[in-house]
């Protein structure tokens, strides 16, 4: 398979399924989604699907990675969190997108494969550690924009607190199963506005402020 030809395919897609921004769309078509996932899975990286990529966890589908981006209205100067690293696929998007990125992953092993596929494009404004993503990343706050890639039981009011004045938060909340895509929106006065989008499917946001694991 043509790899490179499966991956315009993938953006068209998305450009039928409502994604507009030019710099996101731009983003899917340069990151490569097939090193982010098993070599035996690369034939199956720019279907428009989640992928198992161990540890009980999956890479999203190019739609919610493009979508939930998307909702960032990400300009190229902000400060990024990003909470669930996972393949690392999403962290890549967004170095591509804004100045910095910091995120955060609690399973080791897929932190470290994460880093060595961001290191292999040379993305090399991406800060990743491993930890209890639920809290956020205090020392660095406050952060222009915030994507949680798990699905949460309420937005924790810890990354609300460290959004900066205009700042973007998207997460999906709900229960185990099924979540629906929240962006929260702090203004300048310090006000929060909350707005839900579209239904959504995440594994659980694992750690303090999210689901214990046991359940």
């Amino acid at each position: 398979m043509d790899l490179a030809v499966a991956r315009k395919r993938m953006v068209a897609q998305l450009v039928k399924r409502g994604i507009t921004n030019a710099r996101v769309i731009g983003a899917m078509q340069d990151i490569p989604r097939h090193i982010f996932v098993e070599e035996a899975m690369a034939a199956q990286a720019y279907s428009d699907s989640s992928l198992p990529i161990g540890e009980k966890q999956t890479i999203s589908q190019p739609y919610t990675v493009a979508r939930m981006t998307q909702m960032l209205e990400l300009t190229g100067r902000e400060k990024v969190l990003e909470l669930g690293t996972g393949s690392g696929y999403q962290a890549a998007v967004l170095a591509t997108l804004a100045n910095r990125v910091y995120t955060v992953e609690r399973i080791r092993p897929l932190a470290l494969k994460a880093r060595k596929a961001l290191d292999s494009l040379r993305l090399l404004n991406v800060n990743l550690r491993i930890g209890d993503g639920t809290d956020g990343w205090p020392e660095e706050a406050p952060f222009d924009a915030i994507l949680v890639t798990a699905g949460a039981p309420h937005v924790p009011q810890c990354l609300i607190d460290q959004l900066a004045p205009g700042g973007r938060l998207v997460i999906p909340v709900g229960d185990r199963q099924d979540q629906r895509l929240v962006l929260v929106i702090k203004h300048a006065d310090g006000s929060v506005e909350r707005q839900e989008t579209e239904d959504c499917r995440f594994v659980k946001l694992i750690g303090k402020n999210g689901w214990n694991e046991e359940n």
